[in-house]
Parts: structure tokens; C-alpha cells; sequence
């Protein structure tokens, strides 16, 4: 579960506090600081095997992308922060971005090609809240990818089963499509990317 260390916390405080070469992951959800869960070695794999592939894919393309090793997306309604374990940025637009230089945040979609969420056991943050705010900055794409099927029926099925929901905004609004098993991946951002669900599940060592 997360842990609230602290109540109504500006994002500017929280930035000015957030504690240097920490091991700990903190995000500020409307607010309040919350301590991350610490991420498992299955966790920890999945997300490198997914910057591996991605990183691949928009070298090969040649799109001016980068994956910044700490920053935060910030909501621009909200007194929110997130850091995401996989987070795309479209370098070109940071010029535009007034966070940037100083504090490695951005709030704009143009800025963000693709947030990746591996599922830990806060997941109602990640089906619930991040999901609106994200659709709300406009992430043109947002993958939940929920290996040990953890989140609610309501997002997974019953029963549940490991899936991969990826979140297109189409026309201001997210739309999700689901995949599972042997079905592949199919992103709008890498429309080229040859990789199943179960090629992502099976790169940890369950």
C-alpha cells in the first residue's frame, strides 16, 4: 500500500523538498506525498526490457525521443507529480515547457509520446487517477501493463489475468484496448513494434 508521508504539500514545496540520491520513489498525488511501493526484481525487469525495445524502435525510426532517468509529470489542474517507470519525451517541445531546465518536469502532451505503468500494488492509482489525469494533460498513449494481474476485475476481467491496457486518446478522451497472451502489441505511437503480451510477461524471471 502507499504510505501518505505528508498533507497539503504545493508542488513547489515538494520539488524543493524531494530528497537527493534517495532510494525511495515519492510522487504528489493532489497535494499529498505519497512513498512508492519499492519495485521487485520482476518489476525492475519488465521495465528494462521495455526501454530496451522501445528505445530500439525510435532509434531505428530516428525520432528526436529520450527517457529521462527522473522527471515529473505534472498535471496542470492539480497539485499532483508523477514519476512513471517508463516515461517517452518528445525532445523538441521542452523549449515550450517552463519546468523543464530547473526542475525536470513537464504538463504539456506534445512533450510526452508514451507513459509506461508496470502495475504495483497501488494499482487504483494507476487505473484510476493517473489514467484521468493523463488524459487530461493529453498523452497521446499510456500503457498499464499489469503482469501479475493485480488490478480490479473491473479493469482485467474475471478472472483475472495478466493484460496489457493501452490507453489512445482519441479526440480529447482515452479509449482502451486490451492484450493478453500471444496477441501483439498494438501502439499508435510504434505502429511497427513486433512485441506480444506474453513477450513482455516472460522478459522477468517468474
Amino acid at each position: 500500500m502507499t504510505q501518505a508521508l505528508r498533507k497539503l504539500v504545493t508542488f513547489d514545496e515538494f520539488v524543493a523538498d524531494y530528497p537527493e540520491n534517495s532510494q525511495k520513489r515519492y510522487e504528489l498525488h493532489d497535494g499529498v506525498i505519497v512513498e512508492m511501493p519499492p519495485p521487485t526484481g520482476d518489476h525492475e525487469e519488465i521495465v528494462g526490457f521495455l526501454v530496451g525495445e522501445i528505445v530500439a524502435e525510435y532509434k531505428r525510426l530516428k525520432l528526436p525521443y529520450f527517457i529521462p532517468k527522473t522527471a515529473f509529470i505534472k498535471p496542470t489542474q492539480s497539485e499532483s507529480a508523477y514519476s512513471p517507470d517508463v516515461l517517452i519525451l518528445n525532445q523538441p517541445n521542452l523549449v515550450n515547457e517552463p519546468l523543464w531546465k530547473k526542475e525536470s518536469t513537464v504538463s504539456q502532451g506534445a512533450s510526452i509520446s508514451l507513459v509506461v505503468e508496470v502495475v504495483s500494488t497501488n494499482w487504483r492509482d494507476d487505473y484510476l487517477k493517473k489514467a484521468a489525469d493523463y488524459e487530461a494533460v493529453g498523452i497521446v498513449e499510456y500503457w498499464i501493463v499489469d503482469y501479475a494481474a493485480l488490478g480490479g476485475r473491473r479493469f482485467i476481467g474475471n478472472p483475472k489475468q495478466p493484460t496489457i491496457s493501452i490507453y489512445s486518446l482519441v479526440e480529447g478522451e482515452y479509449q482502451v484496448s486490451q492484450f493478453r497472451n500471444s496477441s501483439r502489441i498494438q501502439s499508435s505511437i510504434f505502429p511497427e513494434l513486433n512485441l506480444t503480451a506474453q513477450q513482455i510477461f516472460e522478459s522477468s524471471s517468474v
